[in-house]
């Protein structure tokens, strides 16, 4: 992929600023599940949603948020520029490395699970067996870029 179109994305990306309703990460807090808001994100399918627990993902700074996901939902190849961490809260959670979407380089990580990706690394998931609960950890901004602009639901957005 040209740097050209990353830089494109990016900066879509950076256009879509995601509503935290985080609890500030120098102060003493808490939020206990029912409290979570769980809002969409437009580089997600539409049946995908993100949580912001700590942090503001749209600065430099310290984050972290959960992600849920369908059953059955796919999310294509991918790049987010920070570091990140995964720690799987429920369901499992299906992920592979690479620039192309292929179920036999999936890896199912259960329940309780960590995965560290460094930022950069193409990867891809799928809720191969049921939907999951993601909590990522990482230091923002927080970015997203698909591989093929195609397989991103901002550009369908943008033809509808």
């Amino acid at each position: 992929m040209k740097i050209a179109n990353l830089l494109y994305f990016t900066v879509i990306l950076s256009a879509a600023k995601i509503q935290a309703q985080s609890l500030d990460n120098k102060k003493i807090g808490d939020v206990y599940p029912e409290d979570i808001k769980w809002t969409s994100f437009p580089a997600f399918p539409p049946s995908a949603r993100i949580a912001v627990l700590v942090g503001d993902p749209n600065k430099a700074e310290p984050y972290l948020a959960r992600v849920s996901v369908p059953a059955g939902t796919i999310l294509m190849p991918h790049i987010h520029p920070e570091n990140r961490i995964y720690t799987v809260i429920s369901g499992v959670f299906y992920i592979g490395i690479g620039i192309k979407y292929d179920p036999s380089k999936l890896k199912a990580y259960p329940p309780g699970s960590v995965v560290v990706l460094p930022g950069n690394t193409p990867h891809f998931h799928w809720a191969r067996s049921g939907a999951y609960v993601t909590q990522v950890t990482a230091n923002g901004p927080l970015g997203l870029s698909y591989i093929n602009p195609v397989d991103d639901p901002r550009n369908n957005k943008i033809l509808d």
